[in-house]
């Protein structure tokens, strides 16, 4: 898996104002036989983004097939990644290039699974999504900023700002771009110092 630092991102945002959008919304389970990351984004929201899932007839009303709305986070309605427990799902947002998700709750083994995939979950309150979206809809080229060093978001153009919550490891892997095992490595010489110095008792 490619390394991703992330920090912080300032950019124009994607709108999706749906509730209880499911994995199976996001990824059609007949996109599923792949086994590497790369390719989901052209399927992400198929059924949504054209008319019988065919690629060759876009709709017209869908956010996005509107040129006007582009950028680095999505903002989605409350309980977003709901339903199955499809990693794929974490997969196509990733590939299509959104690096952040902004909802008022997220479903936890899709939070996971975003989280493992260098995607964050932003977490914020019903009143503060609603702020998004208004923001949003009034000028599609407004910036949001999310600083994950901080665990704030941000509306430049007003000063709101909201801090969200994330679990300290899932943070400190985002800040270094280490999935796992690259956590594990950066920790070698101290586990090695531990070992070396530790009692064994047999």
């Amino acid at each position: 898996m490619e390394r991703k630092i992330f920090k912080q991102v300032t950019t124009t945002v994607v709108p999706l104002p749906i509730e209880n959008v499911d994995t199976d919304q996001i990824i059609p389970a007949r996109f599923l036989k792949a086994t590497t990351r790369q390719g989901f984004g052209e399927n992400l929201f198929r059924d949504w983004r054209y008319e019988h899932g065919d690629a060759a007839k876009p709709r017209a009303g869908f956010v996005l097939n509107n040129a006007m709305y582009r950028g680095e986070i999505l903002v989605a309605g409350k309980n977003f990644g709901c339903g199955s427990s499809r990693e794929h799902a974490a997969w196509a947002l990733a590939d299509y290039g959104f690096r952040v998700v902004v909802s008022s709750f997220f479903a936890d083994i899709f939070k996971n699974n975003a989280l493992n995939n260098f995607l964050l979950p932003v977490q914020v309150t019903d009143a503060f999504l609603d702020r998004l979206f208004t923001e949003a809809e009034a000028d599609p080229e407004a910036l949001i900023t999310v600083d994950l060093e901080k665990q704030v978001i941000r509306i430049p153009a007003t000063g709101e700002e909201e801090a969200f919550e994330i679990n300290a490891y899932k943070k400190e892997c985002l800040l270094n771009g280490y999935d796992d095992i690259d956590y594990l490595l950066s920790q070698k010489d101290q586990i090695e110092a531990y070992e070396k110095h530790r009692a064994f008792n047999f």
